[in-house]
């Protein structure tokens, strides 16, 4: 089974960036889809962000423009580089992956306060 693991999170001020990272136990080259979601206190978990292995990313409506997902399947690396930040992207942040795209990881917090 195939283990994601997230790095990157952090407290930000409103306006600034950060890059996460969710980096895979195994290759990713043959999974087919991998994502970022995300889920705030009292709110469900969202979609962030999908890509699948030709390089086409699928964005959530709230961070269109602002966030842009990637992926090397060398390095079995999962970006997703966020721009533009704002209080309501407070959240845990969580990779989704796999073979069968139900591997998740345990999620970084992401924190945007001045």
């Amino acid at each position: 089974q195939v283990q994601l693991v997230e790095s990157g999170g952090g407290l930000v001020q409103p306006g600034g960036s950060l890059r996460l990272a969710c980096t895979a136990s195994r290759s990713i080259s043959t999974m087919v889809v991998m994502g970022w979601y995300r889920q705030a206190p009292g709110n469900e978990r969202e979609l962030v962000a999908t890509i699948n292995n030709a390089g086409t990313a699928n964005y959530g409506d709230s961070v269109k423009g602002r966030f842009t997902i990637s992926r090397d399947n060398v390095k079995n690396i999962v970006y997703l580089q966020m721009n533009s930040l704002a209080p309501e992207d407070t959240a845990v942040y969580t990779c989704r992956g796999g073979y069968r795209f139900d591997v998740w990881g345990q999620g970084t917090q992401v924190t945007v306060s001045s």
